[in-house]
C-alpha cells in the first residue's frame, strides 16, 4: 500500500528558500536549523517538520543514454514528520518534472537500492517500514543517487550529499514526532 503526504505550500516555500535565501526571507521564517547540506523547517496548521536538501549534481539523458537538455522545476529530497498523524520519517522526492506513469524512482545509498513509487512529480517509498529502512541507510551513507524516468522517456540522475542529514532529520523528529 503506497502512502504519501505532502503540503503543496512546502514545495513553493522550499523552492524559494533554498534557491534564493536572501530574497526569500519571509519564507524562511520557519527555518529552524541548517546542517551543512540539509535544512530543517517547521510549520503550523498542520504542524509538521521537514528536513530537506537539493541535489549537488543532476544529469539528464535521453532514452538512448545520450546527454540531453530539458527544463525541470524544483528538485528536493525530504523527510517529513507530523505529530498525531501516520507521518513519522516519510521520505519524499520531487524530481521537477512528471514521472512516467507507472514508473518508479530508484534511490541508491552505499550500494543498496530502494524503489520509490511515483505520482506526478512526486515519489515515495511504499510503506512506513520502507521509509524507516531508507532513513537508516541515508544516516549511514555519504550520498544518495535518485534515478527517475520522465513521461518523455528521459532519465534523470540526481545526487544528494548526506552531509548534515542525520542532524537535520533528528532535529525534525525531535520537534514533530508523535
Amino acid at each position: 500500500m503506497m502512502h504519501k503526504t505532502i503540503t503543496t505550500g512546502w514545495a513553493l516555500a522550499l523552492g524559494l528558500a533554498l534557491a534564493a535565501p536572501a530574497a526569500a526571507q519571509s519564507t524562511t521564517d520557519n527555518l529552524v536549523a541548517a546542517n551543512t547540506d540539509w535544512s530543517t523547517f517547521e510549520a503550523e496548521n498542520p504542524r509538521e517538520c521537514i528536513s530537506v536538501s537539493s541535489p549537488t549534481e543532476s544529469a539528464l539523458t535521453d532514452s538512448s543514454g545520450n546527454p540531453t537538455q530539458g527544463r525541470r522545476g524544483d528538485i528536493f529530497l525530504m523527510v517529513f514528520y507530523r505529530p498525531g498523524a501516520d507521518v513519522q520519517g516519510q521520505v519524499t522526492f520531487t524530481g521537477g518534472y512528471p514521472f512516467a506513469p507507472g514508473s518508479t524512482v530508484d534511490l541508491t545509498v552505499a550500494g543498496t537500492t530502494f524503489q520509490m513509487f511515483t505520482e506526478g512529480e512526486w515519489a515515495w517509498p511504499a510503506t512506513p517500514e520502507d521509509d524507516a529502512r531508507v532513513v537508516a541507510a541515508l544516516k549511514r551513507g555519504t550520498d544518495a543517487v535518485l534515478r527517475g524516468r520522465s513521461g518523455r522517456g528521459n532519465v534523470t540522475t540526481d545526487t544528494f550529499s548526506l552531509l548534515g542529514f542525520t542532524a537535520g532529520v533528528e532535529e525534525a523528529e525531535s520537534r514533530c514526532s508523535s
